[in-house]
């Protein structure tokens, strides 16, 4: 209990923080949101009323305690473009960004553990050189490039899916899930490479500690050895990777939301800072650093439970 209050008072402190430093940065950076909403054809008396309806015009330390307040009550404010709640805005479009990254990271895992397990323990066969080979390329690809690749290839090509042809989760789960299919595929290759190259490394350097020539020496096959022995410790650098991979995915989520015009938060978040909609940049920036702290959280619980011995700080 106390080390999941010193966790939460930490978290707490760091959003407080990434908030203030992001409500400091959009003050500070070039533009004025009532010019980009006006147009620079405005006259000087009109963009001042604007502003000051915005309020815009009173001191920053007043602006963010008001904006802070708010959204401790759940109020994230009215955005200056659509003239909507932000909450709503942001409530609309994050089961598909989480959705998104969700897929990407089961895919991620579903295909690095096995592959791991099997090079590792088949290390300078065929295969384990074919899926070297395979995971440098992999990894030399960035996921937006990827996407594109897989659009070419399984959309204009092979015609498996439409490019474009996003299906709304209100409408249908299936088209949902199975447009979401090849975009979260683009996200997960490259972590898969990595996490395949990491995994094998760890279960083969368990593999020479004196308690796997042991289990080795009790007659146990390699299966056995390596599945109730080796395993759990091997994962334990794995667990790390893991956790930086999901928390990476959600912001590569919003490259490739762009790629598959995907209508998720990259798409509202880009347009918001092309329009100087600042109410909805901070609630977005503010959402994806809960989510990268919150995973952080999980990562420390996860270390405990595999290796008792790993003191969490």
């Amino acid at each position: 209990m106390k080390y999941m209050i010193k966790k939460l008072i930490s978290m707490a402190a760091t959003l407080l923080v990434v908030s203030f430093l992001v409500f400091l940065a959009f003050a500070v950076i070039p533009g004025d949101p009532a010019t980009s909403k006006l147009g620079t054809e405005a006259t000087p008396a009109r963009v001042e009323a604007l502003r000051e309806e915005m309020g815009l015009n009173r001191p920053l330390p007043v602006r963010y305690a008001s904006w802070l307040a708010g959204m401790f009550r759940g109020d994230l404010g009215t955005s200056y473009s659509y003239s909507m709640p932000v909450t709503d805005m942001v409530a609309e479009k994050i089961p598909v960004t989480l959705t998104l990254t969700l897929m990407a990271f089961a895919m991620m895992v579903l295909i690095s553990i096995p592959l791991g397990l099997y090079t590792a323990k088949h290390e300078g066969g065929t295969a384990d050189h074919v899926v070297s080979v395979l995971n440098q390329i992999i990894m030399a690809i960035p996921p937006f490039f990827s996407g594109i690749l897989i659009t070419l290839l399984f959309g204009l090509l092979l015609h498996l899916f439409t490019p474009g042809g996003y299906v709304s989760y209100t409408k249908s789960i299936a088209g949902f899930i199975g447009y979401l299919f090849f975009p979260a595929l683009s996200i997960a290759l490259p972590k898969a490479a990595m996490a395949v190259k990491l995994l094998r490394s760890s279960i083969i350097q368990e593999m020479s500690q004196d308690y796997a020539r042991t289990a080795y020496s009790r007659g146990n096959s390699t299966r056995d050895v390596m599945y109730r022995h080796l395993l759990k410790n091997a994962m334990i650098p794995v667990v790390t990777f893991l956790g930086m991979a999901l928390t990476d995915m959600i912001a590569g989520s919003i490259i490739i939301e762009q790629v598959f015009n995907i209508p998720g938060l990259g798409r509202i978040l880009l347009t918001s800072i092309s329009n100087r909609d600042y109410p909805v940049v901070e609630a977005i920036i503010v959402l994806l650093a809960f989510l990268v702290i919150f995973i952080n959280f999980l990562v420390d619980f996860i270390y405990k439970k595999i290796d008792p011995r790993i003191r969490v700080q």
